[in-house]
C-alpha cells in the first residue's frame, strides 16, 4: 500500500457521553495524509471533543481512533495539539521560550534537558510566529494573540506528522490571524496534516482545502468542494442558517445560533 493512502487519521464507531449525554455519536471519519481540515458545527456538536478523544484527554464509550494506522496512542511523538487559549493557566510562571522547549520534550525523553540544538530550535519556532523578541517574558504577560502564536511555536518544535488545533483563531487580532493562516498553509505544503476546530464558515473555503460537517453525528466530511454546500450546512444547523450573496457570486453562511451545549462543552465546542 502507498505510504499515503494510509489515512492520518482513522476513527470508527466512535461514541463519546458527558453524564450518559451523547456528545459524539458513532462517529466515522477517515482523513487522508496532507490536508488542511476544518471541524465545523454548531456549540455543543463535540468538536472539541472529537480532538480531545484523539488526544487520549477524555475516554470513549467506544470506537476506535489510529493515527498513521496505528492506535492514536502510539503515535504521541507524531502528534501536535494546541488547546483553546482560554483552557490554559496562563498565570504559570515560565517564559515564552520556555514554553516553547516543552515540545521537544516528548522527544528527549525523561531524562535528558533541552540543549543547544532544542533551544535554536525553539528560538526558530518562535521567529516563524514573530516572537523572537519576546523569548524571556513571562506568558501571563502576553497578548491574547501572542499567546496563540507561543502554542504554535511549541506545536511547531515538535516537528508533528499531524497537529491537532482548537480555535486557534478564537479572540486574536488580524495579524495574528493572517500569521496562523500562513503557518497551516506552509505545514501543508510540508506534507503534515493539519486539523484545526473552526468557527467562521465564511473563511473556510479560503483556509481549508478539507471539512468536516460535525453535529454529535458526522454529517459529511471531505474535500470544501464537494461538502460544504448549503443542503449538508442546513443539516448540519439544524436549518438555523444566514446566507447572503458574496462579491464573487458564491454564498456565505452564518449560523444564527446553535443548540446549547451541556456543561462541558460550554467553554469548548
Amino acid at each position: 500500500m502507498n505510504t499515503h493512502e494510509i489515512p492520518a487519521l482513522q476513527v470508527d464507531d466512535l461514541t463519546v457521553a458527558y453524564r450518559e449525554r451523547p456528545v459524539l455519536w458513532d462517529v466515522d471519519l477517515r482523513v487522508p495524509q496532507g490536508v488542511l481540515m476544518a471541524v465545523v458545527g454548531p456549540n455543543g456538536a463535540g468538536k472539541t471533543t472529537l480532538l480531545k478523544s484523539v488526544m487520549g484527554l477524555v475516554k470513549p464509550l467506544a470506537g476506535r481512533i489510529q493515527i498513521h494506522d496505528r492506535p492514536a496512542r502510539e503515535q504521541r511523538r507524531i502528534t501536535a495539539y494546541v488547546p483553546q487559549r482560554n483552557s490554559v493557566d496562563w498565570d504559570f510562571p515560565t517564559s515564552v521560550l520556555d514554553l516553547v522547549l516543552m515540545g521537544t520534550y516528548g522527544a528527549l525523553g525523561w531524562f535528558r534537558r533541552p540543549g543547544e540544538a532544542e533551544r535554536e530550535r525553539a528560538r526558530g519556532a518562535l521567529r516563524r510566529v514573530g516572537l523572537e523578541d519576546l523569548e524571556g517574558r513571562q506568558i501571563s504577560q502576553l497578548s491574547g494573540g501572542q499567546q496563540q502564536r507561543a502554542f504554535l511555536a511549541r506545536a511547531l518544535v515538535q516537528e508533528a506528522q499531524i497537529h491537532f488545533m482548537d480555535e486557534p483563531f478564537q479572540g486574536v487580532d488580524a495579524t495574528t490571524e493572517r500569521t496562523i493562516v500562513e503557518l497551516l498553509k506552509e505545514l501543508r505544503a510540508a506534507g503534515k496534516t493539519v486539523i484545526v476546530v473552526h468557527h467562521d464558515l465564511q473563511t473556510v473555503a479560503d483556509y481549508f482545502d478539507w471539512v468536516t460537517l460535525l453535529n454529535v453525528r458526522l454529517i459529511a466530511s471531505g474535500p470544501v468542494a464537494e461538502v460544504f454546500d448549503e443542503e449538508r450546512l442546513r443539516l448540519t444547523y439544524g436549518g438555523r442558517l444566514a446566507f447572503a450573496a458574496t462579491g464573487g457570486g458564491s454564498v456565505a453562511a452564518q449560523p444564527v445560533f446553535g443548540r446549547l451545549a451541556p456543561d462541558e462543552e460550554r467553554k469548548g465546542s
